[in-house]
């Protein structure tokens, strides 16, 4: 089993060790608040807990979940386990977290349907009882309770026999078979006609037994003292007839003798239409199960199929019916199961629509008067009201995917999907079934009936794939085939599905670098690139950072709940001397993190409380020295690539999720980079 620290003991942390106290071994549980809840909670489970993690940094852990949120605690933790231990940062521990709200939310509705499957349970005529496989009562309804004369609080939990000492599902958990109508009877001098059951597992393992019964004392005097044959039917006719649940009977040879009201009213077919005719006249989809159990002479429960002409979905129990060895026909309880296949089908299509959001963000939202943004914002107008393919490119933090929020309202595909896919965050095994969907079995592991991938999910709308050059090349070979022939093959699959659906790429990635070296296709960029529009880095508008600057501080002001006007003059003129590497993305964090420590009473954001920026930009810079060469031009790039790269790695320690950021490429791109340049970390400390 795993073994596993916990950094923090807040919600969070309570919330991930009841997550994974019965899959992996939580060993320790550290908070540096000795009331933390998670610390209370894991000396009940017996799991060491402490105040300082580096108390146990000499220890081996498989990973270590830090649940702070202090991001200082994650960089320390990496740099003191290095890459020994995997460590789960705060934002994907409480995304775990979260994961578990969602579980809780799911098992309540689970116990709302439990709730109106009790009631159901206890509204039938028919007495009912379940017992375990050591034979203690489980489930015992309210019809039970009358029939027997035993409340069900003194029931459930005891052995069976104690409560009806002449019954007989221990026998049928022994034996394991089903024992039909027979007669039974009660301490008190009363009848009772059971049907038993013995209950397995999806594995086919017995895991219990079902009895079902009706009291006939009553119906026996009677037919005691009734002889006419009639009288008898007519009275075993009514009995049937007062069940809420559906009841068909037919014959030896499958013919249709015996239906109740109940039957009529779910399946919508009156006797005239079932009484004398095959069994599988009342079948809109799936097999007769009278017919296999009058070929087999064995019992059919849980049946799936759709019934009548509308077509209702329901569950079968069929079972034979045989008087002196002899098969005389059989008889089946239907369920209706439409309305919690309904359920079902709404909770799934909720889940599809959270996950899929659909676009929030149009050209208003745009912030730009410099003649550059302008010009980007109205090539992307123009691209809306086309089908083209859009290749958006600009640098990180840019606003790429706003740009495709906006041309995804602006055209007529508006009222359908919208699926956002980042190529990069996807791992390169998933990446072609979450995009193209599977077959049922094309692999271990797939769902039954396959999966639609994102671009069926998207069919009729638009689809957003971000960091395009970071596709692998048998990925791309599958999307140029989507954009060529507006047709998909899931994996697995042999038939082609068509698909319509408008792309929309963004890179901030050099194309044609990629082109160059091989790892991207170039009939593939000419596909994508019918429309390329380049979205500006801040540092050349900077005369929209004041507007970028009100609108932020807005959104800001949402998210924290304060009441910020603006930003002084002196803090204006710090921000316009900037170069913003990290662009509008780093601008929001800048404000940010100015806004969150400043007091309550202040109002606008000063010099004095913004962040240090760095180097500031210059308004001449030197241009850099150029030395004649003989090398080509791409292996004088890649030198330089190889030796800037090589420096901010030495900046920032080693840190490659740092440099990849600070040099605003995807984390894959760095390490594709340091193999093709043959850089080693080891040699540079």
């Amino acid at each position: 089993m795993q073994r596993i620290m916990i950094i923090g003991a807040g919600k969070g942390g309570c919330l991930i060790l009841e997550m994974l106290k019965e899959t992996a071994k939580v060993a320790v549980i550290i908070d540096i608040d000795p009331e933390a809840p998670g610390l209370a909670l894991a000396e009940k489970y017996g799991i060491q807990t402490g105040a300082d993690w580096r108390t146990f940094n000499t220890e081996y852990f498989d990973f270590i979940i830090e649940v702070t949120g202090d991001d200082k605690v994650f960089q320390e933790l990496r740099a003191a386990r290095g890459q020994d231990t995997a460590i789960i940062p705060g934002g994907v521990a409480f995304l775990m977290a979260s994961l578990m709200g969602e579980k809780e939310a799911l098992i309540k509705a689970l116990r709302n349907e439990t709730y109106k499957l009790d009631l159901i349970f206890n509204s039938t005529g028919d007495g009912m009882i379940v017992v375990n496989i050591d034979s203690e009562v489980i489930l015992f309804n309210k019809a039970a309770e009358k029939i027997i004369g035993i409340p069900r609080s003194e029931a459930i939990g005891r052995n069976i026999l104690d409560v009806i000492p002449a019954s007989r599902l221990p026998l049928v958990i022994a034996t394991g078979r089903t024992e039909t109508n027979q007669e039974l009877v009660l301490a008190d001098g009363s009848k009772i006609i059971a049907t038993r059951i013995p209950m397995v597992d999806g594995s086919n393992h017995l895991i219990g037994a079902f009895s079902v019964f009706k009291d006939i004392t009553e119906v026996v005097n009677l037919a005691e003292e009734i002889t006419n044959l009639n009288e008898i039917q007519t009275l075993l006719q009514a009995i049937i007839q007062s069940s809420d649940e559906a009841v068909s009977v037919v014959d030896e040879h499958g013919r249709g003798i015996l239906i109740n009201r109940a039957y009529t009213r779910i399946t919508g077919l009156p006797e005239e239409k079932v009484i004398g005719l095959p069994a599988t006249t009342d079948i809109y989809e799936g097999e007769s199960m009278h017919m296999k159990v009058l070929q087999t002479r064995r019992a059919v429960r849980g049946a799936a199929m759709r019934v009548g002409p509308n077509k209702k979905e329901v569950i079968v129990n069929v079972a034979p019916i045989i008087v002196d060895g002899k098969l005389k026909g059989s008889v089946g309880i239907i369920h209706d199961m439409s309305e919690i296949k309904s359920l079902n089908r709404e909770l799934n299509r909720a889940r599809q629509i959270i996950r899929t959001l659909e676009a929030k963000y149009s050209f208003e939202d745009i912030i730009g008067q410099s003649e550059e943004m302008t010009i980007a914002v109205e090539q992307a107008k123009l691209g809306a009201k086309t089908p083209a393919t859009i290749l958006l490119r600009g640098e990180s933090g840019t606003g790429k995917e706003l740009f495709a929020h906006a041309i995804h309202n602006a055209s007529d595909r508006k009222y359908n999907k919208f699926i956002r896919v980042n190529c990069a965050a996807i791992s390169e095994s998933l990446l072609e079934s979450e995009l193209f969907g599977y077959e049922e079995g094309a692999f271990s592991g797939a769902k039954r009936g396959g999966k639609r991938g994102f671009f069926e999910e998207a069919n009729n709308g638009s689809i957003f794939l971000d960091e395009i050059g970071e596709l692998p090349p048998n990925t791309q070979a599958k999307l140029l085939r989507v954009l060529q022939e507006h047709e998909i093959l899931r994996v697995g699959g042999t038939k082609p599905v068509p698909i319509n659906v408008r792309v929309i790429a963004a890179t901030n990635v050099n194309l044609e670098k990629g082109i160059a070296n091989g790892s991207f296709r170039e009939d593939l960029y000419y596909r994508l690139n019918r429309m390329p529009i380049h979205i500006p880095p801040l540092r050349r508008r900077k005369e929209d950072i004041p507007s970028l600057c009100e609108r932020l501080i807005q959104k800001i002001n949402q998210d924290y709940g304060r009441n910020i006007e603006g930003v002084s003059a002196d803090a204006a003129k710090k921000l316009m001397m900037h170069d913003w590497p990290g662009n509008v993305r780093e601008l929001e964090n800048v404000l940010s993190r100015a806004i969150i420590f400043m007091n309550y009473t202040e109002t606008a954001i000063t010099e004095s409380r913004l962040p240090d920026l760095g180097v500031e930009s210059k308004l001449h810079p030197a241009e850099p020295e150029i030395h004649e060469s003989s090398m080509p031009l791409s292996e004088q790039l890649d030198l330089h690539e190889a030796k800037i790269i090589r420096k901010t790695l030495q900046k920032l320690n080693g840190n490659k999720t740092s440099t990849a950021k600070s040099l605003g490429i995807s984390v894959r791109s760095l390490y594709y980079k340091l193999e093709k340049y043959n850089i080693e970390l080891n040699s540079m400390q």
